[in-house]
């Protein structure tokens, strides 16, 4: 097989991205998704496999910034439109773009990479780990009722057109970014992707609604949704489908999530991505009729360990030694001591001195932004405790005061 792996030149866009939907199912994005995509498309990290004329193999990066604990924005490659055509699997297509890939956020200096996967088992094997988890709610609102706190009253509700909202949606979700682990931070053009709204979607819902929440003409919340009318001989049995929903206080907070609730004809709300500790669910007066379900979501891999955990704050004073086992990117492996002080500074340097604790650098992707337990991890047999107390005092020191999320796919 005669292959070439490449640069994508921006005159070969159109036939490279045919080839990722080919390859998720050859379903065509609408021309404002795809138009979007263009837009956003950074050529210079996005790459190919040809063979002859044909593009059998797509990955890209987009840059980044991801909140870690402790507020830091951390510059990071978000990797994205990773496919092998079905005519070329098992011919290792996949390791060389990830090799390349890899190779390349080493040398921009990025100290980690992420992405969120279509098959969570294939990426741990060049380094990443599942390290933010997402929640799926589907509330029976004719039965459930919220308790919402002081202040609800006074929020103002009012709907927005797509115009308005895409500016005042983002100021809300830049003001939240460095507040939750996992979010990302991101340049211009990207306000406009939730609020594309493709027929294909919204599987027989409305079109997208807005709907801003204000105190004071200051804009502290929003929520965007569509309404699937449903009925039955008894009467209507309509779901409300919430895409996305971000406040500043808990009022506000509340608010919007009891415009949702009272929503006529409408019997079920469902969410599709929140936060594992979201608000909500202390709120609802029946948590068991909302119909829980969390999943993987946002995976990190840790492309200068001493650098990453450096990045980020700790709850605790901390003095670890960590003997990192990274087959992939071999400039990690080895012993790091990681340091950190009662204000939760660090230091991650090179060391000599005996480990503490054995890991490979998938469990601390998935340790990273604080959602995940070491010591979860060393009862799964994933992390070794090489000296007594080592797990109990790096996972008290690891864990993060809110729950890692990525709120918003790329």
């Amino acid at each position: 097989m005669t292959t070439e792996l490449r640069v994508l030149q921006p005159s070969e866009w159109n036939e490279w991205f045919e080839s990722l939907e080919l390859a998720f199912g050859g379903d065509p994005e609408t021309p404002e998704e795809r138009e979007l995509y263009q837009e956003l498309t950074e050529h210079e990290r996005s790459i190919g496999i040809w063979d002859g004329g044909d593009v059998v193999a797509t990955a890209g990066a987009f840059s980044f910034r991801v909140a870690v604990p402790g507020g830091a924005l951390v510059p990071a490659a978000g990797v994205t439109m990773v496919s092998v055509a079905a005519t070329h699997r098992r011919r290792g297509l996949l390791t060389s773009m990830m090799r390349r890939q890899l190779d390349d956020v080493r040398a921009l200096g990025e100290p980690i990479a992420v992405l969120t996967a279509s098959e969570p088992a294939i990426y741990g094997r060049f380094g990443y780990g599942a390290a933010t988890r997402q929640m799926s709610l589907s509330i029976d609102s004719d039965r459930v009722r919220l308790s919402v706190p002081e202040g609800t009253d006074e929020i103002r509700l009012r709907y927005a057109k797509k115009d308005e909202a895409v500016a005042a949606c983002e100021s809300v979700y830049a003001r939240l970014v460095a507040g939750r682990p996992g979010t990302p931070a991101h340049g211009p053009g990207w306000e406009r992707k939730p609020m594309v709204d493709p027929v294909s979607s919204r599987q027989g819902g409305s079109v997208l609604q807005c709907l801003l929440a204000e105190r004071d003409g200051e804009i502290v919340g929003y929520t965007n949704y569509h309404l699937k009318p449903e009925w039955e001989k008894a009467g209507p049995k309509g779901r409300v489908v919430v895409s996305d929903l971000a406040a500043l206080d808990p009022a506000a907070y509340a608010a919007l999530w009891r415009f949702l609730f009272g929503i006529d004809l409408m019997s079920t709300v469902e969410a599709r991505n929140r936060p594992v500790d979201d608000a909500v669910l202390h709120l609802v007066s029946d948590v068991r009729r909302c119909d829980i379900q969390v999943r993987d979501s946002l995976h990190v891999r840790l492309v200068d360990v001493g650098a990453a955990l450096e990045a980020r704050t700790y709850r605790g004073p901390l003095d670890v030694v960590f003997e990192v086992e990274d087959a992939f990117c071999p400039w990690n492996a080895g012993r790091w001591r990681l340091t950190a002080d009662a204000k939760g500074g660090a230091s991650c340097k090179r060391t000599e001195d005996a480990a503490d604790l054995a890991l490979s650098v998938r469990e601390l992707g998935s340790a990273y932004l604080g959602g995940e337990a070491l010591s979860a991890l060393a009862l799964a047999g994933r992390v070794r405790e090489l000296r007594a107390g080592a797990v109990a005092e790096a996972s008290a020191a690891f864990l993060s005061d809110v729950a890692p999320w990525l709120p918003r796919g790329f």
